[in-house]
């Protein structure tokens, strides 16, 4: 039997999907398939529409080699693991003469953990949450989770958090699981022959295709231990997240509840002594944290570095001692040791890396619960972060394997270059030694951009200063609401800015406002998509997190180029670092920052070849300032306009035609 070539295996792919081929999807399989061969790395922009996921599926599962893909978010995650691969599997069965297998792995505390469910939290300071499972019955919502968890964990076969529906708090799941610190290892756990994490694992290390999240990859390339099974080539989709959600597996935090935390985890542990020294130094940290002001630390103030070397020194001396007792008196002594071992190690390794001052961190006060301008008591968090994740994305994810990444947004200001400098790659055709050679690719979209939207910016409209209202946009997005009859998407900047417009336009018009907050992300999203007069107003996660094709969405509004806060320490360090190494500070980071951002709000508005409508950008300096162009060059190439008569036209007659359509 021949072997089947690429077009045949992707053909009888996108045929059991129930999809249509696309030259895009084509031209990014080949792209993969070359890749793969020569061992290379490929970053390819596949707009939406696209069908990227079997245009790097196909190829991944023809050559045979063990594959890993990483998503950003649950939703693809599922996409991948529920329908795509299923479906794939089988239709390529056939053809490949096998049939590859498939996994999910995420982090260990991301399942249900047995030890933890029957034996309880073994720690005194949980307030007796667990008595949810006294004879008496649930007492609270909190309890009422924790019920419902034990019956869900006899049915269960992944004990997968993502798998309980409805979902649970953060507060309840960490009753029932464990970090990778905390775990006491299968061979220890009187439940290891049992447990969900450790059964996710073996099926990983069967499969053909292991999915997973950047959070895990960034965990396998950070610890230096292997948790990923050994593979051939890596698929990083959703790339543009790649870099926040590195950086977030490699920051730090210290906070007087975390501190305090492990205080009473260690003490009925260690001798007397021991304990009190690092009481102490739990008391010192806290004064100290209860008058920190929010902001970068260049330097570590003398009595913070003293507090960090008393809190390092007092656990390191507890970790010693734990290690050196044993008490057969308490409980489940194991669980109760890991579990403050867990705690003392953390906040340990978390101040040595202060204390120790690396050029490459950037260490800042956070403050996290302002209420009406006062702050709580322990609301302050002390953090740290890499300067940048370039060099370790380099050094560990292009070696000995070879690397696809892909996103609907990839080229900003109409080049890789920016998204490969901050993947550690030199730029394209430039790599040496140290620099691996990588090729991009932008197989387009389907869409016809410039014949279904509009990029329209209200080049009348004043500057944004930092803070104030902005009567004229108020006013300019309540008239193009009302032209579009609804259908709105509001992207804003801060969720300040999101709370003021929606009360504004809940006085003016007659349309509903949803907003961001005051239900479940999932819910609001499906109350936009089941009303076209309904509009939609929220921050971060609905520039990238929304998908609603039709006449729902037929209006996107920006209220301001999402340029990074002036204060955010760690933007504000990366731009002055740049500008130190002689480059352009602005634009490497904060320009990239809001391109990025505006490419993804961009993309909600066509998600399906039928969808027409406009992004309206509420900021003149997209149309004015020098680096208004290289924003322009990152979005959809959609038909550009600054007329406001015209815009309002425009929008009416989508609004009629969607009316008469349905």
């Amino acid at each position: 039997m021949t072997k089947p070539s690429l077009s045949e295996l992707l053909h009888a792919a996108v045929a059991a999907v129930g999809g249509s081929e696309r030259p895009g999807q084509a031209a990014m399989a080949e792209a993969v398939a070359t890749v793969i061969d020569d061992n290379a790395h490929l970053l390819v922009q596949a707009g939406t529409g696209t069908g990227k996921s079997l245009g790097y599926l196909v190829p991944a599962l023809a050559q045979g080699e063990r594959v890993v893909v990483a998503t950003a978010t649950l939703a693809l995650q599922r996409q991948l693991v529920e329908r795509d691969l299923p479906r794939t599997v089988e239709a390529l069965h056939p053809l490949l003469r096998r049939r590859p297998q498939f996994a999910m792995l995420k982090g260990r505390s991301n399942y249900l953990c047995l030890h933890r469910l029957h034996e309880g939290v073994p720690s005194e300071e949980e307030d007796g949450l667990f008595d949810a499972f006294e004879s008496a019955g649930p007492t609270s919502k909190l309890g009422k989770d924790l019920l419902r968890m034990r019956d869900w964990a006899d049915e269960t076969e992944t004990g997968d958090r993502d798998d309980l529906t409805p979902g649970v708090s953060d507060r309840a799941w960490s009753q029932v699981s464990v970090t990778s610190r905390e775990c006491l290892g299968a061979s220890k756990c009187a439940y290891g022959a049992e447990c969900f994490a450790e059964a996710a694992r073996e099926r990983a290390k069967l499969a053909d295709v292991v999915v997973t999240n950047h959070a895990l990859l960034a965990i396998d390339a950070i610890e230096g231990a292997p948790v990923l099974p050994s593979h051939e080539v890596l698929i990083i989709d959703e790339a543009h997240e790649l870099v926040s959600r590195v950086t977030g597996a490699a920051t730090g935090e210290l906070t007087p509840g975390q501190v305090n935390r492990a205080v009473r985890r260690a003490a009925k542990l260690v001798n007397e002594k021991a304990a009190d020294a690092l009481q102490t130094a739990a008391e010192t940290f806290e004064r100290l944290m209860e008058l920190a002001l929010p902001g970068r630390l260049e330097e570590i103030p003398e009595d913070l570095g003293y507090a960090l070397t008393a809190l390092r020194d007092a656990c390191r001396t507890v970790i010693s001692a734990i290690g050196a007792t044993r008490d057969a008196s308490v409980q489940d002594e194991d669980a109760v040791r890991k579990q403050a071992l867990a705690s003392v190690e953390s906040i340990h390794a978390v101040a040595e890396r202060i204390v120790q001052g690396s050029e490459y961190d950037v260490v800042w006060y956070e403050r996290n619960d302002a209420r009406g301008g006062a702050f709580r008591p322990g609301g302050a968090s002390l953090r740290v972060a890499p300067l940048s994740v370039s060099g370790l994305l380099r050094e560990k994810l292009f070696h000995e394997r070879s690397v696809v990444l892909t996103s609907a947004t990839l080229k900003l200001g109409g080049d890789f270059n920016g998204v490969a400098a901050s993947l550690g790659l030199a730029p394209e055709g430039t790599g040496g030694p140290d620099a691996p050679e990588w090729k991009g690719i932008d197989v387009g979209s389907p869409f016809d951009y410039p014949k279904q939207g509009i990029l329209y910016v209200a080049k009348h409209l004043a500057q944004p200063g930092r803070e104030g209202s902005r009567g004229d946009m108020m006013d300019e997005l309540a008239e193009l609401v009302e032209a579009a009859g609804g259908r709105t998407l509001g992207l804003f900047s801060s969720m300040r800015a999101a709370q003021a417009a929606a009360e504004e336009l809940r006085g003016r018009l007659d349309n509903p406002i949803l907003l961001q907050g005051e239900d479940t992300l999932g819910e609001l999203i499906r109350a936009f998509a089941a009303d076209p007069g309904t509009c939609l107003f929220g921050t971060l996660s609905l520039w990238q997190g929304v998908d609603v094709p039709g006449p729902s969405c037929q209006l996107v509004v920006m209220d301001r180029i999402p340029f990074p806060r002036p204060d955010d320490p760690l933007m504000s360090a990366r731009q002055k670092a740049v500008e130190e190494g002689g480059g352009n500070g602005f634009m490497a980071v904060a320009a990239t920052h809001a391109a990025l951002l505006m490419a993804q709000g961009a993309g909600r508005l066509v998600r399906a070849s039928g969808d027409r409508g406009v992004v309206a950008v509420l900021d003149p300096r997209l149309d004015r300032a020098r680096y208004g162009s290289f924003l322009r060059a990152s979005m959809p190439d959609f038909w550009y306009t600054t007329d406001r008569n015209q815009v309002r036209r425009s929008l009416a007659a989508i609004d009629a035609a969607a009316k008469t359509a349905s």
